[in-house]
């Protein structure tokens, strides 16, 4: 479950998940949904994505931040996502298409710490993120 957060001049949102690859995938729905209109990307091809970090917080910071640079360098956005965590390397598999102009809601330009967390809550996982648009 994700949901946004007014924040000004930015794009916040709060993800809550079971899991911490549970966390992480919908992270990243939120990032796409944020920026892009998904109802309308076609999936038309997959990537794979592999980070490793010393902490599980960055974990999901490092992820955030490959997307970026997928929706940045390859104009790729996904739909579905899958990821699988083993110990601090999240590897997982984005399917989706390639981007449009009109698909575009607004361009992020980075995922920033201000007030970035991740945390084990009520048995589950918890993050807030803040990306400058």
């Amino acid at each position: 479950m994700y949901r946004f957060i007014d924040h000004t001049a930015d794009i916040a949102f709060e993800v809550e998940a079971e899991t911490l690859d549970g966390l992480i995938e919908e992270a990243s729905k939120a990032f796409y949904e944020a920026f892009v209109f998904t109802d309308r990307l076609e999936v038309t091809e997959e990537v794979e994505v592999e980070v490793e970090t010393d902490s599980e917080d960055y974990l999901l910071y490092k992820w955030l931040n490959e997307l970026l640079y997928l929706f940045d360098t390859r104009h790729f956005a996904g739909k579905e996502i899958a990821v699988k965590i083993d110990g601090l390397k999240a590897k997982g598999v984005i399917k989706g298409g390639q981007l449009r102009d009109e698909l575009v809601r607004c361009e992020p330009k980075a995922i920033t710490l201000h007030k970035f967390t991740v945390e084990r809550k009520d048995g589950g996982w918890r993050a807030f993120v803040v990306v400058d648009i």
